[in-house]
């Protein structure tokens, strides 16, 4: 029974997919709705996003200089070790997680209130398609995250750097020669497509729960708690199927 209801609920979203691209809205309503989404999710993010990512990238920094204990190994693996685990995991999908809890939560409690006060119905009986009003502006504000995350990227590596260099543990040409080391492009460009499906979840899942979720406030606080859940379930499931495609192969 549980199996059946989650695959109805599977096929549900995906149909939610088609459904956000059909009728669209005009134009002129659109560009307003697509400005204010990215006011509230992208900018309204930036100062969580730069603070935990700084404090961060500081914190393993001093973590992989206290396990460097043998004199023998170079300091300069300080920014090397900084530099992959915020470029690989702790931007892209650290602080999407994070973002599962700020945005997810506020997608899915606007969206939801809206359900418990029939805004939604208002909406349909105005002949306008309501996934596409509320969902595609969210959407498209979400294809900057990117951006947010290349912020993120930065002020990672540069927490490292201050932590590093100030701590005593490395001097600031240790840590840039451990930056520079055994580069791998690619890795920025893997960084980034995880990035942009971690966008798309986001945006659909928190959605999908505010948009389909039933009964009154008291259920617009459930929904958003099982939407957080199910974004940072599905944002990990993804983290591990795409690292298996693009880095092993």
């Amino acid at each position: 029974m549980m199996l059946v209801r989650y695959l109805s609920q599977i096929g549900k979203y995906f149909l939610m997919w088609k459904e956000i691209f059909n009728k669209p809205t005009k134009w002129s309503v659109m560009r307003q709705l697509i400005f204010k989404e990215i006011d509230d999710l992208i900018i309204g993010s930036l100062g969580i996003v730069c603070f935990i990512s700084f404090f961060v990238g500081g914190v393993v920094a001093i973590q992989t200089a206290l396990n460097l204990t043998n004199p023998l190994i170079p300091k300069y693996l300080i920014g090397f070790a900084t530099r992959q685990s915020v470029i690989l995991e702790f931007a892209p999908t650290f602080i999407s997680i994070i973002m599962a809890g700020k945005m997810g939560s506020f997608i899915t409690s606007s969206i939801g209130t809206m359900r418990v006060t029939e805004q939604i119905d208002a909406l349909e009986v105005m002949g306008v398609n309501s996934l596409n009003y509320l969902v595609f502006p969210k959407l498209i504000a979400l294809l900057l995250y990117p951006f947010l995350i290349g912020i993120s990227m930065f002020l990672g590596i540069f927490g490292g750097w201050i932590a590093a260099v100030y701590g005593g543990f490395a001097t600031s040409n240790d840590f840039t020669t451990g930056l520079q080391q055994e580069f791998i492009p690619f890795h920025i460009i893997y960084a980034f497509i995880k990035t942009f499906i971690f966008a798309l979840i986001l945006a659909t899942i928190p959605s999908f729960h505010g948009y389909y979720m039933k009964g009154g406030a008291l259920e617009v606080g459930k929904a958003s708690t099982v939407s957080f859940v199910w974004t940072a379930v599905t944002i990990i499931l993804a983290n591990y199927i795409l690292t298996q495609l693009l880095l092993t192969s």
